[in-house]
């Protein structure tokens, strides 16, 4: 069956028509427990460390298994929870962050190892005045071992939707 040009056009604006969201790929949801490479426990990335006295700050020292990834989630389209730590801070909110995994991470206590912290980035910012709620974060996820002003990070996520993660 041959579709007619006037078929054609007809399907062609019908589809255009369509709900973004109804075509919008479904988010795979993932907890922290995903973030590690497979086979590693996460008995087995806690690391020593040592105090810096003079900035008097304890920075750990982490083995390879902290900074192993998850090879499944290069590229994959996720939707978690957790924690912002800002990077980049306006008047408009936070458009890049470190999620993490708990509250405090990073700032009152030593960072995780790289593989259990996020960067984020995003284009509409998160508001100020709801940086100690907890969130979820949906977007592109890859592998990018990177340094940021608060820790090392293991992966990034380019974040298309952010709302208040809900118990």
């Amino acid at each position: 069956m041959q579709l007619s040009r006037r078929q054609l056009i007809t399907t062609a604006l019908a589809s255009a028509a369509l709900p973004q969201t109804a075509m919008a790929k479904a988010a795979t949801e993932i907890t922290w427990d995903d973030l590690l490479a497979p086979g590693v426990a996460y008995a087995e990335i806690i690391g020593e460390g040592e105090m810096d006295e003079r900035n008097d700050v304890w920075r750990p020292i982490f083995d390879a298994n902290g900074t192993k990834l998850n090879p499944i989630l290069d590229g994959a389209y996720i939707k978690m929870p957790g924690f912002i730590i800002p990077i980049k801070l306006s008047d408009d909110g936070v458009t890049d962050f470190v999620l993490v995994p708990y509250v405090g991470a990073c700032l009152h206590v030593p960072p995780p190892p790289p593989n259990q912290l996020v960067f984020v980035s995003s284009k509409t910012p998160w508001p100020n005045d709801d940086l100690w709620e907890a969130v979820w974060v949906t977007g592109l996820m890859t592998h990018e071992l990177q340094s940021t002003e608060v820790a090392e990070t293991g992966y990034a996520l380019k974040a298309d939707a952010m709302e208040v993660y809900v118990w």
